[in-house]
């Protein structure tokens, strides 16, 4: 794994993205020299922006491929899909390149050149991608873990691991330390400790042990495992193998220890000057953007339905604190009187015909503007609900005050990664979203959610 903008990437997936970025350079590069020589070609590359354009053409294809999903975990490891969404993600390039030519004429390539150079890259990229999926599922290529222990996080550990198979790493075997099969590691002598756990290490012959203890006092051999590491063997925490695995935080195996005393979950003064400056300007851009959208919007929605325009609610901000949130109104007016906010259903009868629409775009949410603007909201943050939703998840959801300590946002780390959230169940898991969020809070990572943003925004995904 490898850290970049405060998350956790495969190194894999780097691999093959900087791959088949090479792959359409060359490919086009290749093309070039054959059609027009070596001679030509080398006076085009240079003199006249061929080496930029054929850049651009593969920052065009990769972009495009990110947008469609193909460095995505689930569709990397499904040829089928992979196939399907190569054929529109190659005509979006070329529906993306045209604008680019037509608007700036220097970057155009020759037809022949384009032509062949994109028939070329689809056939190298179908390719790669095929002997990529063979690499990756072969057990000799992958790294050997051992998982040690059984604790909460362990089974949820271990199904992450075996069903991302770019992350490189294998699991080849679990020690319980609690079970009749392995009690022999509570020996007292923790000399017996490490010669057992030397002789089982030597059975799995793992590149790295994941410990994944649940109580760890009296039953971690310390001493072993620190044989083992001097010996070249890496020994990493469950939780911190959790997290960089699936971007979020274990609470199956949370403490407060582990909240006081790990680095992040500290907000700063530069931070918070930070997160208010970028939210006041780009949301001043936003706004100026979206408002002809916003009148258009307005005028469709008075005349598809009786009621104001802007639907106004009552959410919990920042320290708990009360704001008021505006949104375009989606629902007949009135569904909301009793104060008992019900989570929007997929079929949900009280949207109107433009409501409808509004939420699978995500349009409802433009005036948030202004709350980020007031300074109620940031532009990247926790997602803010409603007061007797927030209390039931404080009731029943472990450590959940703690996505109060920064002021919600717009769009957030769980949204891009969980989507809509409607029970108990699903806010759980957007609060393991939120912690990672709240523990790892940079500049990067907030520029990594609105890339992210943007496409849900454009694909019309997680609405409701």
């Amino acid at each position: 794994m490898i850290r970049f903008l405060n998350v956790y990437f495969p190194f894999r997936t780097i691999f093959l993205g900087v791959t088949e970025a090479c792959l359409i350079a060359l490919s086009f590069l290749v093309v070039t020299v054959v059609r027009i020589g070596a001679n030509d070609a080398a006076v085009m590359l240079s003199d006249e922006q061929g080496f930029t354009s054929i850049l651009v053409i593969a920052a065009v294809f990769i972009t495009c491929m990110y947008y469609f999903d193909l460095y995505n975990p689930v569709v990397l490891n499904n040829l089928r899909d992979v196939l399907t969404r190569m054929i529109p993600m190659q005509g979006t390039v070329c529906v993306l390149l045209a604008c680019l030519y037509y608007f700036y004429p220097p970057l155009r390539m020759g037809r022949g050149i384009f032509l062949g150079g994109f028939i070329l890259v689809a056939m190298l990229l179908l390719v790669w991608r095929y002997l990529f999926f063979l690499l990756n599922a072969l057990p000799h290529f992958a790294e050997r873990a051992l998982v040690l222990g059984n604790g909460p996080l362990a089974a949820p550990l271990m199904a992450e691991l075996q069903s991302h198979p770019e992350l490189g790493i294998r699991v080849v075997g679990q020690l319980n330390a609690l079970t009749s099969e392995d009690n022999y590691l509570n020996q007292d002598s923790t000399e017996e400790q490490a010669e057992v756990l030397r002789k089982l290490v030597k059975v799995h012959n793992p590149n790295r042990i994941i410990v994944a203890f649940g109580e760890r006092r009296g039953k971690l051999p310390v001493e072993a495992l620190l044989q083992l590491k001097s010996s070249g063997i890496r020994v990493q925490e469950g939780s911190e193998v959790f997290e960089s695995v699936t971007g979020k935080v274990p609470l199956e195996s949370l403490h407060l220890s582990w909240l006081l005393f790990s680095p992040g979950f500290r907000v700063s003064s530069p931070l918070l000057i930070y997160k208010r400056i970028s939210s006041l300007v780009l949301s001043a851009i936003g706004l100026v953007l979206s408002l002809p959208a916003m009148v258009l919007i307005a005028i469709a929605i008075r005349l598809d339905s009786p009621g104001p325009v802007i639907f106004r609610q009552k959410r919990v901000g920042g320290g708990g604190k009360i704001f008021t949130l505006y949104k375009f109104r989606t629902m007949v007016d009135g569904a909301d009187q009793n104060g008992n906010h019900a989570p929007a259903e997929l079929t949900d009868k009280r949207f109107t015909r433009v409501g409808r629409f509004l939420r699978r775009m995500h349009l409802d949410e433009l005036p948030q503007f202004f709350n980020i603007l007031s300074g109620d909201m940031h532009l990247v943050g926790p997602r803010p609900f409603v007061p007797n939703q927030e209390q039931e998840c404080l009731e029943k959801i472990p450590y959940y005050r703690q996505r109060w300590v920064i002021k919600p946002g717009a769009t957030g780390w769980a949204q891009v990664n969980r989507g809509y959230n409607a029970t108990i169940e699903d806010n759980r898991e957007k609060l393991s979203y939120d912690l990672f969020y709240i523990k790892n809070i940079s500049l990067g990572l907030d520029l990594l959610i609105l890339l992210q943003t943007v496409k849900i925004l454009l694909l019309g995904r997680g609405g409701r």
